[in-house]
Formats: C-alpha cells, structure tokens, sequence
C-alpha cells in the first residue's frame, strides 16, 4: 500500500518537475513565453491530446506566476487560439 502511495506521489513530482522546466526553459528561450505555451495547449487541445494540454495549460499558469514580465492579454490570447483553430482546419 505505502509503495503504491509512493510510486503516485513521485509520479505527481515528476509531472510537476517538467512544467516547471518547460516554464524556465521558454522564458529562457521564448520572448512571448506565455503566449507560446497557451499556443502548444491549443495544438494539445486540437489533437485531442488532454495530457498534453494539461501540461501546457499548467506551463502557462507557472510562466504566469514566475515572470512578472510575462504579457497576458485575453485579446491576443484570442487571436492565438483562433490562429491556430483555423490552423488545425
């Protein structure tokens, strides 16, 4: 019982350990990090890949909270979802 406890818990922690890397690594990498990882979740969601959007919905909260010069505008968050939507037609 307490392996299978523990096995889950260090399965959470990894999950955990790749969006804060993913979240370091484009705003390293990316100048509109946010952006770029609300756009990775609406390829995620298009495919039908709910892990993936998940993890990349969870990339953009952390980019989020941890670079306060992360731009968030819902009209340009908008126009990338409807980009990449038309993309995926």
């Amino acid at each position: 019982m307490f392996s299978a406890i523990r096995r889950w818990v260090e399965h959470r922690r990894a999950i955990r350990r790749r969006w804060h890397a993913d979240a370091r690594r484009l705003i390293f990498e990316e100048v509109n990090a946010y952006y770029e990882a609300q756009r990775r979740a609406t390829r995620a969601r298009l495919q039908g890949d709910a892990g993936e959007f998940y993890h990349w919905a969870k990339v953009a909260a952390e980019i989020a909270r941890i670079a306060p010069q992360a731009a968030m505008d819902i009209d340009a968050l908008r126009a990338i979802v409807a980009e990449e939507e038309h993309r995926g037609t």
